[in-house]
């Protein structure tokens, strides 16, 4: 039977040539890189060259300001927490997000609540977009962080940072986002785009899994989230992962190497898809289709539920989700898909299918073969279908 991997935007599989670059580092030069013996000093070197090529990669000005983590999840509890927990002696105790970022960031959110922070979440418009000037209009005299991811992880579509990023230099306010799902995917330049701090992980773009990355620029001050050993300049403890930082810069420079080429074959095919599946009837595609990411799909399908379309997927060889991984075990509607004005109904019969490079025109024929086919299924097996198409319901919220 066809397997399709359609979830990259879950996790990726390990490239062979990150792999070849890690090995040596898993296998030969194992040493702590704060040792002072050869395989030591070795291993350091490597963490160090690493670091120079991806800080100048993501634009960053100095090698100094890449910080590795062991991935997005605490790259993002870093850098607001550590900002937050910084400034609110200066009275800084208010954080601007919105209401469809990352768990990693609505939660650690949550939890400065909990602490006496406030904070204000941006609507996200049903395009899927943040505008800069509700950003502008939200910031305060108290407003210690703005977090604002760069690409959403569920329908895909890329944030004007730049813009964002220059109304938050002009209130001198720091200006966090979460690129975890744009980088290898979009050009990103810390400084052009005028970023304070950034999170990234590798195993997004093909990269190991449990190696991130913190940039934050140059003069910045925050505090710790992990306290004990002296590791990268005092500011994270932990003995580095040295293979997975290598394979961390050698996952984000083959992405960036093929990005144009791969981005251009992505776009064609995830249109193709997207046309396909709006001739299915009330059918919908979630997020704004010209500023989204070129591996993204994610629609919904009124009168059926997303779990059950999975287990069929997957029965027909596709893996596929219904939004974030890190919420795949709940049986809720995407906040993502509220927050850009859905109604829980139709949220609940929404699914992601994200893509590399290995697909092929073949794969999304057979998709757009088998997706219809179960669509249909699940609608026939269902009680409310008949009486949403006689009620007309949510008819606004489709194409077709």
């Amino acid at each position: 039977m066809r397997q399709i991997y359609a979830d990259n935007a879950a996790t990726t599989k390990l490239s062979p040539i990150v792999l070849e670059k890690m090995m040596p580092y898993l296998t030969e030069v194992y040493g702590n890189p704060s040792s002072l013996y050869g395989i030591g000093q070795e291993a350091k070197r490597a963490v160090e060259n690493a670091r120079e090529n991806i800080a100048s990669n993501i634009g960053a000005k100095s090698p100094s300001e890449v910080y590795f983590t062991s991935g997005g999840s605490e790259s993002d509890n870093w850098a607001i927490k550590g900002i937050c927990n910084r400034l609110k002696n200066r009275g800084k105790k208010h954080i601007i997000t919105s209401k469809f970022e990352h768990h990693a960031v609505l939660h650690t959110c949550a939890a400065l609540e909990r602490e006496g922070f406030e904070v204000t979440y941006l609507d996200v418009y049903e395009d899927g977009l943040v505008k800069p000037e509700d950003v502008d209009k939200a910031i305060r005299e108290d407003t210690a962080i703005v977090s604002i991811m760069y690409a959403n992880n569920e329908i895909g579509t890329i944030q004007p940072i730049k813009e964002i990023g220059a109304v938050c230099k002009k209130h001198g306010v720091l200006f966090h986002t979460d690129a975890v799902q744009a980088a290898g995917y979009c050009k990103i330049n810390v400084v052009d785009e005028n970023i304070d701090l950034m999170s990234m992980t590798a195993h997004k773009l093909h990269g190991p899994k449990g190696c991130g990355l913190l940039y934050i620029r140059k003069g910045i001050l925050i505090d710790n989230l992990i306290e004990g050993g002296a590791q990268e300049r005092g500011k994270r403890a932990g003995t580095e992962n040295i293979a997975g930082i290598v394979g961390f810069d050698a996952a984000l420079q083959l992405a960036l190497d093929t990005m144009d080429e791969r981005n251009a074959k992505l776009s064609k095919l995830r249109d193709k898809l997207i046309d396909g599946l709006l001739e299915i009837p009330r059918s919908r595609v979630n997020g704004d289709r010209v500023h989204r990411l070129p591996s993204n799909v994610n629609m919904c399908f009124e009168g059926i539920e997303g779990e059950s379309l999975l287990l069929r997927l997957e029965m027909a060889g596709i893996s596929a989700s219904s939004g974030s991984a890190c919420t795949s075990g709940s049986l809720d509607p995407s906040h993502v898909l509220l927050a850009i004005g859905l109604p829980h109904e139709i949220a609940h019969g929404s699914t992601r299918m994200t893509f590399d490079d290995t697909v092929t025109e073949d794969d999304i024929d057979y998709i757009l073969e088998t997706v219809p086919k179960i669509v249909k299924l699940l609608r026939d097996m269902s009680p409310l279908w008949e009486s949403i198409i006689k009620g007309g319901q949510n008819d606004a919220k489709f194409i077709k």
